[in-house]
């Protein structure tokens, strides 16, 4: 049952870290269940879906943006967004400060790293990233209208976990170096890594944030 896995999950983790139930393509009932076990963090990745499920479930709830975020689809987003995990494009970034600006919002957001092995995921090298938050820190930045929290990473996609092992150790590292570049930098406190086949292996390197979907609902219904 949902409630027995989520039970089971949050009794695993470590005081301080989010488990984020990736309720992408599963009904509202499915989602309910999830939220009457105790469940009020959910992610979606599908702006139209996430849209659509958002006047369908409780007021109290604190929805992630967790996919690829098209800047025509911002509207969809932005508005019920607790926090966007999946800026991975400085267009993308400019855009939504833009979106915050027009609409008297600072929106929270995570900045992709570029993590796994594989050519087609997305995200920022880690000089991009070293770019952005120089500009972001400066005290004339024009990004006033969103708040960088932390980074976001997805592993590659493989069942060696030495390699998994890497990619979690590669972005923790990173984000110790950046605490180290940025001492001023204020609430820049989240890394969001681990999903449901790793996200106990992405606690040894420091996630607050574990995005979890498969090990609570089953498999995606598409």
């Amino acid at each position: 049952m949902i409630q027995d896995k989520i039970h089971d999950i949050v009794g695993k983790l470590p005081s301080g870290v989010k488990l984020v139930a990736v309720s992408k393509f599963h009904s509202v009932p499915e989602l309910m269940e999830a939220y009457r076990a105790g469940q009020r963090c959910f992610g979606e990745n599908r702006p139209q879906e996430f849209a659509m499920k958002v006047p369908e479930m409780p007021s109290d709830i604190e929805w992630h943006f967790i996919g690829h975020l098209q800047t025509n689809k911002l509207k969809l987003v932005l508005p019920y967004a607790s926090l966007v995990e999946s800026i991975d494009s400085k267009r993308l970034l400019d855009s939504v400060n833009a979106w915050g600006k027009a609409n008297g919002k600072v929106v929270p957001v995570l900045l992709e790293l570029h993590l796994g092995a594989e050519e087609t995921k997305g995200g920022f090298t880690d000089q991009e990233i070293i770019d952005i938050l120089s500009e972001y820190v400066d005290a004339d930045s024009a990004y006033s209208h969103v708040r960088i929290r932390g980074l976001m990473g997805m592993a590659t996609n493989t069942d060696d976990e030495a390699v998994i092992d890497s990619d979690f150790s590669r972005i923790e590292a990173f984000k110790k170096n950046l605490d180290r570049m940025f001492p001023s930098l204020d609430g820049f406190t989240e890394l969001s890594i681990g999903m449901s086949d790793d996200w106990q292996l992405a606690l040894r390197h420091g996630a607050t944030i574990i995005r979890v979907g498969t090990a609570i609902f089953g498999p995606r219904k598409v």
